[in-house]
C-alpha cells in the first residue's frame, strides 16, 4: 500500500519511520522500474541519502521542521538544482549545470524535502505527451502501452509507480493536470504568480505556473504551501500567498458548482463521459448546488507562440541541430508574430482574466473533465508522428483557457475505462481562492475512493524480467 506524506510525516515526527529508509525505498524502486518508465533523467542517490541522514540527525534532537521533512520527492527537469544538470530532456542543454538553486527548490529545501533527482519531460515542456524527449518517451505505470501524459509526464509516473511521494511540475497549457488524469494522482495548478517561476527553463511566461502532483489533496496542498512565498526576484511573483491547509478545517458548505458543458464536454469519449456525470452526481449528494453555465473560452496561442520563440531565438539561430524535430518545428511557429500582434494578445490576456472573476459571483468552483479522451498508445503516435500534435492539442484542450485564466485548477481521480486506465475531473476556483477550491476537490476525494486505488507494478517489474 502506498503511504501518503501525511501519514509519513506522522511516522517521522514520531521517529517510527526513518527519512534514510525511506529514501532508500524509494531509490531501490527507481532503480528497479525507470528502465520501463523512463520517468528520471538524473537520480540524485548519494546526495539525497545525505539530505536525508541530516533530515534524520535534525529530527531526532528535536528540530523538526514540517510535514516534508524527511519526504522524498521528485523533480521535473526544466527545475535548477545547483550542481546538477537542467537538461530540459534537450540535447541542446544536455550540458547546462546550474550554480544556483531555483526559488521552489531553496522552499523545498528550507522545508526538509528530500530531493531524489530530475525527472523526464516532453522537450522544453513544449508537448501533451511526453513523447518527445531526448531519453525517451515516459511510460504509463498503469500501462507502459500507453503515454503518461505530459508534459510533466515523468513526475506522474513516479508519483504513480511509488518511486516518490510528490512530484514538482510546471503547468503551461495543462502539463500538470493532463499527466495526473493520465496517471490517476492528483495535480495542482496554483493561483497564476503564487509560487515562483525563478530558475525553472520557461515555456510562455505569462502562462508558466508550478505546482506539486502528489496521491490526494492534502498531500498537494502540503507540497504547494512549503512552495509558496513571494519572490521579489520573480516578476510574476504576485503577492504573500494566504494559507492553503485551512482548508481541510471544515467541510465547504453550501458550495456552488458550475458546470461548463459547452466546449469542455464537446466529443468527450463516452467512458469519460460517463465518469464525470457520476462524479457531479456525487457533489449533489455532497448537497452542492449544481448548475450549468457558459463560459467565453479563449483559444487563441498567438502570446505563447511568441514568448516560446523569444527564449529559444538564439538557440535556434545558433544550434538548431540539437532540438528534437517535432521542438524545433513548434518553437518556429512563433518567428513571425509581430510584436504588434504579441501586444494586444497580451492585452486580451489580461482582458480574460479580468473577465473570469465575474464568473464567481454566481459559483464557487467550475467542473469539466480534465481530458476528454483516455491515454492513447504509445505504439500508435509512433506509427503514426502526424497525428503527435493533434492529439496533443485535444488533450491539452480543457486544461489550457485555466492558464490563460491563471486561476488555482486542479484534477483529481474519478474513475477508470474499462481497460483500467484512469479518469481526471479537474475543478477550478477564483483567483486566490484556493481554500474553497482545495476544500471542493478533498470533499469529492474523501467521498469516493478512486484515489485509493493503486497502478500493479508487478506487471512492470514481469514485464521486465521477460
Amino acid at each position: 500500500m502506498q503511504y501518503t506524506i501525511r501519514e509519513l510525516s506522522r511516522g517521522i515526527r514520531d521517529r517510527s519511520i526513518s527519512p534514510v529508509e525511506l529514501t532508500h525505498d524509494c531509490l531501490k524502486r527507481i532503480e528497479r522500474l525507470n528502465p520501463l518508465l523512463k520517468a528520471f533523467i538524473t537520480v540524485t542517490a548519494e546526495s539525497a541519502l545525505e539530505q536525508a541522514r541530516v533530515a534524520e540527525r535534525e529530527i531526532y534532537r528535536g528540530a523538526y521542521l514540517g510535514s516534508l521533512h524527511g519526504i522524498p520527492i521528485g523533480l521535473k527537469d526544466i527545475i535548477d538544482v545547483a550542481g546538477v544538470p537542467t537538461t530540459a530532456a534537450s540535447a541542446l542543454f544536455a550540458d547546462r549545470i546550474p550554480k544556483d538553486d531555483a526559488q521552489v527548490v531553496r522552499r523545498l529545501r528550507c522545508a526538509g524535502a528530500i530531493i531524489l533527482g530530475k525527472q523526464n519531460l516532453h522537450e522544453f515542456a513544449y508537448g501533451g505527451s511526453s513523447m518527445i524527449s531526448k531519453f525517451g518517451e515516459v511510460h504509463n505505470p498503469w500501462s507502459i502501452a500507453h503515454i503518461a501524459g505530459g508534459s510533466s509526464g515523468g513526475g506522474a509516473a513516479s508519483v504513480a509507480a511509488d518511486m516518490g511521494f510528490a512530484a514538482i511540475g510546471s503547468d503551461t497549457a495543462g502539463s500538470i493536470r493532463l499527466p495526473a488524469a493520465f496517471c490517476g494522482v492528483v495535480g495542482l495548478k496554483p493561483t497564476y504568480g503564487r509560487v515562483s517561476t525563478r530558475g525553472v527553463v520557461p515555456l510562455s511566461s505569462s502562462y508558466d505556473h508550478v505546482g506539486p502532483i502528489a496521491n490526494t489533496v492534502y498531500d498537494a496542498t502540503l507540497v504547494v504551501q512549503a512552495m509558496s512565498d513571494y519572490d521579489s526576484g520573480d516578476p510574476c511573483s504576485a503577492r504573500p500567498a494566504p494559507s492553503l491547509v485551512s482548508a481541510f478545517d471544515e467541510p465547504p458548505a453550501n458550495l456552488r458548482v458550475g458546470v461548463m458543458r459547452k466546449f469542455f464536454f464537446d466529443d468527450l469519449h463516452p467512458e469519460i463521459a460517463a465518469a464525470i456525470e457520476a462524479a457531479i452526481k456525487i457533489f449533489a449528494g455532497l448537497r452542492a448546488h449544481i448548475r450549468d453555465l457558459e463560459v467565453e473560452v479563449p483559444t487563441d496561442r498567438t502570446l505563447s507562440s511568441a514568448e516560446a520563440f523569444a527564449y529559444h531565438k538564439t538557440y535556434v539561430e545558433n544550434s538548431p541541430e540539437l532540438y528534437q524535430p517535432a521542438t524545433l518545428e513548434r518553437i518556429r511557429s512563433g518567428a513571425n508574430i509581430s510584436a504588434n500582434d504579441a501586444l494586444r494578445a497580451s492585452r486580451e490576456l489580461q482582458a480574460s482574466r479580468f473577465a473570469i472573476q465575474e464568473i464567481f459571483r454566481d459559483v464557487d468552483v467550475l467542473l469539466t473533465p480534465t481530458v476528454p479522451i483516455p491515454p492513447p498508445l504509445i505504439e500508435e503516435l509512433r506509427q503514426h508522428p502526424d497525428q503527435l500534435r493533434p492529439q496533443e492539442l485535444l488533450m491539452l484542450r480543457n486544461t489550457r483557457p485555466f492558464n490563460v485564466w491563471g486561476i488555482p485548477t486542479i484534477s483529481v481521480p474519478c474513475g477508470f475505462t474499462d481497460k483500467g486506465m484512469p479518469i481526471g475531473l479537474q475543478l477550478a476556483a477564483a483567483p486566490w481562492h484556493g481554500v474553497v477550491l482545495l476544500q471542493a476537490a478533498h470533499a469529492y476525494e474523501q467521498a469516493t475512493a478512486w484515489h485509493k486505488k493503486r497502478a500493479d507494478l508487478s506487471q512492470l517489474v514481469e514485464s521486465k524480467a521477460s
